[in-house]
């Protein structure tokens, strides 16, 4: 027959554990997290236990285990690599009517120890017949649709309200983070960036209203105000929405200014930041943006403007000097003035510049090229936004990377 399966409610009460070993390492932490008093009975134990025991968070008797141990207990784990061991605990156990878990045998339990996970307020608990690694594995996929909102998130009675600034990633669909993705599975609106994620999209459930809010350079564009608008509207509406944006939020991403309008109307917002393209995409393309004895800074820049805009607020001479990293965006059109600005005001011509287009997708292209001819390289290659620029000597690393892989080649 089946197991009869029941969540146990174990804050305050004691709960018995025989052996130290890695079994019990990985028992421990969760009766722990449900609130269990735990004692354990071992010899000895492993460094991870040890470290709970120091932390006063498990009450140890450095022994073996005794006749009598089990008194008080509302759930004993038998644990030890001694079937005997094993035995003599269940044995008692069940004598004083108290549930006791064999790590060693199955089919002499009077209980299994579920593969467990959670997701916010949901419990998932698998047993698959006794077999750890089956339930693990069928765990692991549940979990993980929950996470991602795979499974249908939006009929939950505590569906989250208002507005969520999500960032969305670089690019690639499967960097947007976990919390992300669940938050845009439960969306009811959803307000999208041309660079946000948008193979994403395509999983949306129909009646989610999709609204895009592309800002296109030199092309259509939806303003600021207006998209500010949408979020307030929406959410006043009832509807929980979710304000896609490429990268992070924060990091040029205008998610202030659409924090401060919902704030000033009144709309709870929450904030999951994203991975920034000014790291990803040049780790994706093989560079750090920082090295250990090449560069110990970077600087992320903005390049909307160019440097003799008199709008530019960019301390241009200063990026010349510096000897870090410098990461620009929205560079390419002015890539041109940009090079003419830091080799004017003391960049070597022969730094080295890598400029990423289409950073974590499978269109990404790569020009690298001095900075003093970089331009004319990107011009001729046909480079398009969105692009990330690198100049620094980190480059030459990633080059460096990429000789010694050629060489391992047969």
């Amino acid at each position: 027959m089946g197991p009869y399966l029941l969540g146990l409610r174990l804050s305050g009460r004691r709960v018995l554990v025989v052996g130290g070993g890695h079994v019990a390492q990985r028992r421990v932490p969760a009766l722990l997290e449900a609130g269990a008093v735990v004692t354990l009975v071992s010899p000895g134990v492993t460094p991870a236990l040890d470290d709970l025991i120091a932390a006063g968070r498990v009450t140890w008797h450095a022994r073996p285990y005794e006749v009598g141990d089990c008194d008080g207990a509302w759930l004993v784990q038998a644990c030890t690599d001694d079937r005997a061991v094993n035995t003599a605990v269940a044995a008692e156990a069940e004598a004083k009517h108290i549930w006791c878990v064999r790590a060693d045998d199955k089919d002499a339990s009077a209980a299994w120890t579920p593969a467990s996970g959670r997701v916010d307020e949901i419990s998932v608990a698998v047993t698959a017949g006794g077999d750890p690694r089956r339930a693990a594995g069928i765990r692991d996929a549940v979990v993980g649709a929950l996470r991602d909102g795979t499974v249908d998130a939006r009929r939950s009675r505590t569906k989250p309200v208002g507005v969520a600034l999500v960032g969305g990633g670089p690019g690639d669909p499967g960097l947007i983070t976990v919390r992300g993705r669940q938050l845009l599975a439960q969306a009811d609106v959803v307000v999208a960036d041309r660079l946000a994620p948008r193979a994403l999209l395509d999983e949306l459930a129909p009646d989610v209203e999709l609204i895009d809010a592309a800002k296109v350079p030199y092309g259509r564009s939806l303003a600021q105000d207006k998209i500010n608008e949408i979020l307030v509207d929406r959410a006043r509406q009832g509807r929980f929405v979710v304000r896609l944006k490429g990268g992070d939020p924060f990091v040029f991403g205008r998610g202030g200014e659409e924090m401060i309008a919902c704030a000033r109307a009144g709309i709870p917002v929450l904030v999951v930041p994203g991975i920034t393209s000014a790291v990803a995409v040049p780790s994706a393309a093989g560079v750090p943006v920082t090295h250990r004895g090449v560069s110990q800074e970077f600087h992320v820049v903005s390049v909307h403007v160019a440097p003799d805009d008199p709008a530019s607020t960019v301390d241009w001479p200063a990026m010349a000097r510096s000897q870090g990293t410098l990461v620009l965006l929205m560079a390419v059109e002015r890539l041109a003035k940009v090079a003419e600005a830091l080799l004017r005001d003391g960049r070597s011509p022969e730094t080295p510049v890598m400029v990423v287009q289409d950073g974590t997708l499978p269109t990404q292209r790569t020009v690298v090229a001095p900075l003093s001819t970089v331009a004319d390289r990107v011009s001729a290659a046909g480079i398009r936004p969105p692009a990330i620029v690198v100049v620094g000597d980190v480059v030459r690393v990633g080059q460096e990377v990429e000789m010694v892989r050629a060489e391992r080649l047969p």
